[in-house]
């Protein structure tokens, strides 16, 4: 998916007069007609003028092992070949792929979105002049589809786009999107912001979308959504589209999550989130009821870490997180959205309900601890587990993969294909919960009962959420 924003001018209105009562007659309306063809023209171009010399388009190339004929991919004739395809029957191909950038700094640093530059061998940025220059991948994150590049102009100067506040956009304020859809060149697409704080597109893990209906198309992701103001206010990311063409649904990585991820890759080399110790769901219809609130809002904590940030500062298992920092969360994609925009050692505000009554407290967040040690380890020998590399859960592991803050365990990492655990279909994620009926909480525990040899093995994990039983042998 591509993401899109565009920015629009205001309706020329015609001004309406209201005349003074006579009598007991009805108002009488004059309109005023436009005195000359300043007052009839209006354009975008000031902004665009400004802001699009620092919107540059991105070229990549890698190159990925490809079968020689396309026979060779055909199931039918993987049963007689199997992994050992006869020599010469993989070649060498070369895939390019194009998207769209911003120059936010004079020194050459460039953002645009993960996806533009994913397994990229050669990067190449052209600016809306034709200046081309090598490009080096600063850092990557692809929780959140940002990436940092870095250009070097020499003492060529370099235009630059100056980062906007995304906490001030409101819904119907008029946007601009540039970008190079389809690699026609640099285009130009105006619009209006239609909605704020998206949270269920599914896009990124950190969802708190921009949304507008600006016309975006392949190739503009990574591109610039840009204010009335000239400032940049999002990186289009992804449209809304069955078909791939838009259709006016396209969505923003707002400025301010994109400030937050620039700042840890170009001073540390990755992003470290902060870790507020606490999880919870969406206030629904029925809880809403049930709690006796006047509308669902918010997020109820159900999992508070032990001696984290949020129990330091007296939150507790059934308050209602509503605002962070004076925004208004409603449900822990928001949440997480707005912890992701502050840094480890930052202080969070956190408004909450308890038993019906507004109260706050202030957070200090910290990186996301690792404790306990992760203690990785691959299993061997003749058990379902077998090929699969483990590791003990902590905050920042289940930071790096996405998973709940509050999960606890032994969660499988990585499956070896052809392996026995690759045969059995555990995958990434799941949490190792009992072996032969014995509950498993650490790596250790977990290798001393794969160790121990069995003719019938009872596996118990949890699955998003689902637990599910696999029974092997006997």
């Amino acid at each position: 998916m591509r993401l899109s924003r565009f920015p629009a001018f205001r309706a020329l209105a015609l001004m309406i007069l209201v005349l003074p009562l006579v009598a007991a007659a009805p108002p009488v309306l004059a309109q005023q007609v436009p005195a000359s063809r300043d007052q009839i023209k209006q354009s975008f171009s000031p902004v665009v003028k400004a802001a699009a010399p620092a919107v540059v388009n991105i070229y990549t190339k890698r190159v990925v092992k490809a079968a020689a004929s396309p026979l060779l991919a055909d199931p039918f004739f993987r049963r007689f070949f199997g992994e050992m395809l006869p020599p010469g029957a993989v070649q060498d191909r070369v895939q390019r792929s194009l998207g769209s950038g911003v120059i936010v700094s004079p020194d050459g640093t460039v953002v645009t979105n993960h996806h533009v530059i994913k397994d990229a061998d050669e990067v190449t940025v052209v600016l809306s002049d034709r200046r081309e220059f090598e490009a080096a991948i600063v850092g990557s994150d692809e929780r959140t589809d940002l990436a940092v590049l870095k250009i070097d102009s020499g003492r060529e100067a370099l235009p630059v786009l100056t980062m906007g506040d995304s906490d001030a956009v409101e819904v119907g304020d008029l946007v601009i999107a540039i970008g190079n859809p389809f690699g026609v060149g640099q285009t130009v697409t105006s619009g209006i912001v239609s909605a704020l704080a998206r949270t269920n597109i599914g896009i990124t893990d950190y969802r708190s979308f921009i949304q507008t209906d600006a016309a975006i198309n392949p190739g503009n992701s990574g591109g610039a959504l840009v204010d009335m103001n000239g400032r940049l206010v999002g990186i289009n990311s992804a449209i809304y589209s069955k078909d791939g063409a838009s259709h006016g649904i396209g969505f923003a990585i707002p400025s301010a999550l994109v400030k937050s991820v620039l700042t840890g890759i170009t001073q540390t080399g990755k992003v470290v989130r902060p870790w507020l110790g606490a999880s919870g769901q969406a206030v629904t219809s029925e809880l809403a009821q049930a709690m006796k609130l006047s509308r669902p809002v918010g997020v109820l904590l159900n999992a508070i870490a032990k001696d984290g940030p949020a129990a330091k500062a007296g939150l507790k298992m059934g308050d209602v997180v509503t605002l962070v920092n004076g925004r208004e969360v409603d449900d822990p994609e928001g949440m997480r959205f707005r912890l992701a925009t502050l840094a480890p050692g930052a202080d969070a505000k956190v408004t909450f309900l308890r038993d019906g009554a507004e109260r706050s407290a202030d957070v200090r967040l910290i990186a996301p601890p690792e404790v306990p040690a992760r203690d990785t380890a691959e299993v061997g020998g003749a058990n379902p587990f077998a090929g699969a590399t483990i590791a003990n859960l902590n905050p920042a592991l289940a930071e790096e993969t996405g998973m709940a803050s509050s999960s606890t365990g032994v969660v499988v990492l990585r499956i070896k294909r052809g392996s026995i655990a690759h045969r059995l279909q555990f995958q990434p994620g799941d949490i190792i919960l009992r072996i032969n009926e014995r509950a498993v909480a650490t790596v250790a525990e977990a290798k001393a009962q794969l160790a121990a040899k069995s003719d019938l093995w009872r596996v118990t994990i949890n699955r998003d959420g689902e637990t599910l039983s696999l029974q092997v042998g006997g």
